[in-house]
């Protein structure tokens, strides 16, 4: 496949590799899903970008003497999906926790991070709840967040036993305390802070 400088010359209908990704120089940002294409919203909220800068933050702090890495989208992550070829799932996760080094190189991830954010958008809900829910369940990513900044929800789900358990909704005024990092307790205050 050739460079390819416009998105409107891929067919949305064929299958596509990570190879292919590397060859995409146009404008719009998409995540590759088993293959297929899925064109990402324009850029972010100021509200959403709020909650991921004030997160980054906090993660940093919490982070930065161990081991563990902390990023931010646009950083590509090349999730290995059992259910689908090889190199074919590749997204681009609001925020995301990786504490194995070997895992990282030039272009992003290569392999499942220990922890997933997602911060919801109006017009992204049912990808970070249903699709990306099911994906990072099955590439067996420890921990999920989903985060609802207009409702100031986080919704934490632990992988056990292959499938991901969810605690109880956290709302404002509660601390989130992570299962996966014990240590790592924070205030809805402090990821909202601003919203």
């Amino acid at each position: 496949m050739a460079i390819v400088t416009n998105f409107s010359d891929l067919d949305l209908t064929k299958e596509y590799s990570y190879s292919d990704y590397l060859k995409w120089q146009f404008q719009e940002r998409v995540e590759l899903i088993k293959g297929f294409i899925l064109k990402m919203s324009p850029a972010p909220s100021m509200v959403h970008q709020t909650v991921v800068n004030n997160l980054t933050g906090i993660f940093y702090i919490n982070f930065r003497r161990k081991p563990c890495r902390v990023f931010q989208a646009p950083f590509d992550v090349r999730l290995p999906i059992p259910s689908a070829k090889k190199d074919t799932t590749v997204l681009q996760p609001d925020l995301c926790i990786i504490c194995d080094e070997s895992k990282l190189d030039a272009r992003g991830c290569n392999g499942t991070p220990d922890l997933m954010v997602e911060i919801i958008s109006p017009n992204n809900s049912k990808h970070d709840v249903h699709t990306k829910f099911n994906l990072y369940q099955e590439a067996g990513v420890k921990e999920y967040w989903i985060i609802e900044p207009n409702d100031k929800i986080i919704l934490v789900y632990t992988l056990v036993n292959g499938e991901f358990i969810g605690l109880k909704p956290q709302v404002e005024g509660e601390n989130i305390k992570s299962p996966l990092f014990p240590e790592l307790e924070i205030s809805l205050e402090d990821v909202f802070y601003k919203v």
